[in-house]
């Protein structure tokens, strides 16, 4: 890739702090609905759902709830039919925002996510105006403090692009490794198998190309994102900022 979004870094430091919070369970919850809904209750066939049972497991949803918000998703249950909204604009500076919802109401959800995005200095953009700027692919977030020691870098890249890594960089502390949608299960499973640890994985949108935020434009975009976030209908917020470093700096000493 050409360069480095700083947001899925901070976006998966802020998932820890919402885990501990237990704040996380709604949105999962929704995200478990809507993508039996969309692709049936069977993980191995909708890799949607997959993914999404893998971040209830990660955050300790009890089974229970996760097999009843998979029912509801497929009409097995009762339940509040969730409609799937992609909004697309920019933030301050120039960044472009892509935000994906789960909404029983999308008049209530537009008029907020637009109330956020004016608040902070962005605006709403027409539906496809920044998505042509984004690939979707699998995203594994890796940090080697957190592994067997026993591999140096160029070892696990080996590793990684023989089993269908397309790229693998350095994140600033961690490192990014994306791969297309269909080889993340694979890629996964090799990393388990030769006892490399990561943190996280998902299926994201990953930018083509990067704005890079002076420190004014790079507080107001944060402060939108993390408000669009938090929002309950809010699934995933994508973006393709970069910060300058002492903001980089000040957010990882804050957290």
């Amino acid at each position: 890739m050409a360069g480095h979004s700083h947001w899925a870094g901070i976006k998966h430091k802020k998932e820890r702090e919402d885990k501990k919070r237990g704040k996380i369970f709604s949105k999962i919850a929704k995200q478990l609905m809507s993508a039996s809904r969309r692709g049936g209750k069977d993980p191995s066939h909708n890799i949607e759902l997959q993914q999404a049972i893998d971040k209830a497991k990660d955050a300790n949803m009890p089974k229970d709830n996760v097999e009843r918000a998979i029912l509801k998703g497929v009409g097995e249950l009762d339940g509040v039919r969730l409609d799937s909204i992609r909004y697309e604009g920019y933030g301050s500076g120039g960044a472009a925002v892509i935000v994906d919802a789960l909404t029983d109401n999308r008049n209530r959800t537009s008029a907020e996510v637009r109330k956020i995005f004016d608040a902070h200095g962005g605006n709403l953009g027409a539906q496809g105006c920044v998505s042509w700027n984004f690939d979707t692919k699998g995203l594994i977030i890796l940090n080697f403090d957190d592994s067997s020691g026993e591999l140096d870098v160029e070892e696990v890249f080996d590793i990684v692009v023989e089993a269908g890594a397309e790229d693998f960089q350095n994140a600033g502390g961690s490192y990014e490794l994306t791969c297309s949608p269909g080889d993340l299960r694979n890629v996964c499973a090799v990393l388990e198998e030769n006892c490399i640890s990561y943190e996280s994985s998902e299926i994201t949108e990953v930018p083509q190309s990067y704005v890079d935020l002076g420190s004014k434009d790079g507080r107001k975009i944060l402060a939108m994102m993390e408000e669009l976030e938090d929002h309950d209908d809010v699934s995933n917020v994508f973006s393709n900022f970069n910060l300058p470093r002492e903001l980089v700096d000040e957010m990882d000493g804050g957290r």
